[in-house]
């Protein structure tokens, strides 16, 4: 299902930016469609339908992509930080070096409780 959700989500992509470029541009010359003597609609009646046509896709470009973050969340459940961590019982834990590091390689660094020095002035 989620397979075929995506490739819905990825037509709905393509056709908003086809539609969007389509429209008419007010300001500068992105916009393709012109609309000249011939065309099938009158400027305002092509404005009308790809202005529709662009609400419509959007808001399902957006169902879609909500629908895909839940079914991807169920998939893989509850990925925050806040959960990997284990709970703490108020006293700062001594933090051990990783395995296969040299102790005495690491810097020296004052105890967790202890306030940093500040150097006084000259």
């Amino acid at each position: 299902m989620t397979t075929i959700l995506l490739v819905i989500h990825l037509l709905l992509a393509i056709a908003l930016i086809g539609v969007v470029l389509l429209q008419r541009s007010e300001g500068g010359a992105l916009g393709i469609g012109g609309g000249g003597a011939g065309s099938l609609f009158t400027s305002r009646g092509a404005a009308n339908v790809l202005t529709r046509t662009t609400a419509v896709l959007a808001v399902a470009f957006f169902i879609t992509s909500v629908t895909l973050t839940m079914l991807a969340r169920q998939e893989h459940g509850p990925a925050s930080v806040f959960d990997e961590v284990a709970p703490s019982s108020g006293q700062p834990q001594k933090q051990q070096p990783a395995q296969g590091t040299n102790p005495s390689v690491l810097p020296n660094l004052p105890p967790a409780n202890q306030a940093p020095q500040v150097p006084v002035g000259q």
